[in-house]
C-alpha cells in the first residue's frame, strides 16, 4: 500500500479527482485528494462573483492575491503523514515542484500529469510566455488585469455558450457536455498570481534527487504537449531524465482515463 496524495491545477479542486481517487483506492493505495488554499471547498470568492456583478469581476481584487507559492507548498508538506507519492495535474505541478524542493525526503516519487515543471526559466508564467505555448486554447476565459486583481480569474458561473464553449474545448475536451457541466460547477474563479510568477527554486541536490514521471498528453488544448516536452528537456538537463508515458487524452486526463492513470500511477 501507496500513500498517493493528488494535487489539483488551476481553479480546480479536490472534487475533479473523485474517479481518479477511486481507482487508485481499488488498487490498494491509501489515497488524498488536496484542496489547495483557495480552492475547492477552501475557496474564497470576489464578491461580485456571488452576486454577478461582471462588470466588477473585471476589478475586484481577489481575496487569494496575497497567498504565496511557499505558503501552499507548506500547507502541502503539512498533510504529508508519510513519504508520499505526489500526483500533480497541470498549474499543481509548480506546487509539486516546490515541495519537493522543500521536502524531498517527504516524497516518494514525483508524477508530473500535463503538468508545469517550473526549472531553467524559473516559473510557470515564464514558460506560458514561449512559442510552444501559443497554440494553447484559453486566453478568451480570462477576466480583468490579473497584475491588478492578484489572480488569473475565469468565470465558470458564465453563461454566455461561446464562453463556456470556451471552457469545454480548452480545459476538459474529452468529456460529454453532462460531464462538462458538472466538472466546470466545481471550478473557482481565481488562480493566484504567485503560482505563475514565483520561482519554484528546483535545485539538483533536493528537487532533482526525487524520482519523476511525466505522462504527456498529446491532444491537450490548454498545455500543448510542445509545451510538455520544452519543460522535460529543461528539467533533464537539471537532474536525472524524467520516466515519460504518453498518452493520446487532453487536458481532463484525470476524467477521461482516470483507470489509466491509475493504472500508470500504481
Amino acid at each position: 500500500m501507496t500513500d498517493v496524495v493528488l494535487i489539483h491545477g488551476a481553479w480546480h479542486g479536490a472534487g475533479h479527482f473523485t474517479a481518479l481517487a477511486a481507482a487508485l483506492t481499488a488498487r490498494g493505495h491509501r489515497v488524498l485528494a488536496l484542496d489547495l488554499p483557495g480552492h475547492g471547498t477552501r475557496a474564497r470568492f470576489p464578491a461580485s462573483y456571488l452576486t454577478r456583478d461582471t462588470a466588477a469581476l473585471r476589478t475586484e481584487r481577489s481575496p487569494l492575491a496575497d497567498l504565496t507559492l511557499d505558503e501552499v507548498a507548506t500547507d502541502v508538506i503539512t498533510a504529508l503523514r508519510r513519504r508520499s507519492v505526489l500526483v500533480a495535474h497541470s498549474m499543481g505541478g509548480a506546487v509539486a515542484t516546490r515541495v519537493a524542493e522543500l521536502a524531498p525526503e517527504r516524497v516518494a516519487q514525483l508524477v508530473y500529469v500535463a503538468a508545469f515543471v517550473p526549472t531553467r526559466l524559473g516559473t510557470a508564467g515564464a514558460y506560458l510566455a514561449l512559442p510552444e505555448a501559443k497554440t494553447a486554447l484559453g486566453g478568451g476565459l480570462y477576466l480583468g488585469d490579473p497584475a491588478a486583481i492578484g489572480a488569473v480569474r475565469i468565470d465558470p458561473r458564465s453563461t454566455d455558450p461561446a464562453y463556456l464553449a470556451e471552457l469545454h474545448a480548452a480545459y476538459f475536451s474529452g468529456v460529454d457536455s453532462a460531464e462538462f457541466h458538472a466538472l466546470a460547477a466545481l471550478l473557482t474563479p481565481d488562480q493566484p498570481l504567485s503560482f505563475l510568477s514565483t520561482p519554484t527554486g528546483a535545485t539538483a541536490e533536493r528537487w532533482g534527487r526525487v524520482p519523476r514521471t511525466y505522462v504527456r498528453t498529446t491532444a491537450d488544448r490548454a498545455l500543448p504537449v510542445e509545451l510538455q516536452d520544452v519543460m522535460i528537456r529543461d528539467a533533464d538537463d537539471l537532474a536525472p531524465a524524467f520516466e515519460q508515458v504518453t498518452l493520446d487524452a487532453g487536458h481532463a486526463v484525470f476524467a477521461t482515463h482516470a483507470d489509466r492513470l491509475a493504472g500508470l500511477v500504481h
